[in-house]
């Protein structure tokens, strides 16, 4: 065996124990089961990640339903579901009667579903009308056109649909890129949970 030989194979071992161990590492920090919400993140909801839980909610500004301006914190008090959606996106509309259905069901003085839409300002009113068809009306309309994008950046969203959980003081408990069922047992009990 030559010399070179000789150390290969121990380094390659080393190599894959050093592989698995980072994989795994990962896996906790994206929802691993050391984290009480991530032992929740289950069939449609197991895309969870709770790596920035505590991340600050942003303090940028968007549209609240009457066409003033607002933050999250206003919503302050309350466990708050935020999801980023547009009426180009096929995914969120798709996923838009489910959080309307976990609006109805969940909705309290301590949970709320919050839908932004991020469509072009001259799609408006569009956006406006297409979340009222595939909510029956159940969710508010928020907007925050691309030209002021800052509540997106701010809350890491990294493309649409993406929705993020923060706590009744403004910290981020969790938060699913891409689509969901929202009315699912997963997500019920994700909510009974989190506003125990």
């Amino acid at each position: 065996m030559t010399r070179i030989a000789k150390y290969a194979i121990p380094a390659m071992i080393l190599g894959l124990v050093l592989a698995v161990s980072f994989a795994l590492l990962s896996a906790t920090s994206k929802g691993g089961r050391s984290d009480p919400v991530a032992k929740l993140a289950t069939g449609t909801l197991s895309k969870l990640d709770v790596s920035d839980r505590g991340r600050a909610i942003s303090g940028a500004t968007f549209e609240g339903p009457d066409g003033e301006s607002m933050t999250l914190a206003d919503f302050g008090g309350k466990v708050t579901l935020v999801n980023f959606w547009a009426t180009w996106c096929g995914p969120c509309e798709r996923e838009m009667p489910s959080l309307a259905a976990l609006e109805r069901e969940k909705g309290s003085e301590k949970f709320q579903v919050i839908a932004i839409s991020v469509d072009a300002a001259e799609d408006k009113d569009y956006a406006r009308e297409r979340l009222g068809e595939l909510t029956s009306g159940v969710l508010d309309f928020y907007f925050a056109p691309p030209e002021n994008w800052d509540i997106v950046y701010e809350s890491g969203t990294k493309g649409f649909p993406t929705t993020v959980i923060y706590d009744a003081n403004g910290k981020e408990i969790a938060r699913l890129a891409g689509e969901a069922n929202w009315n699912s047992y997963e997500a019920a009990a994700l909510i009974d949970a989190i506003t125990d």
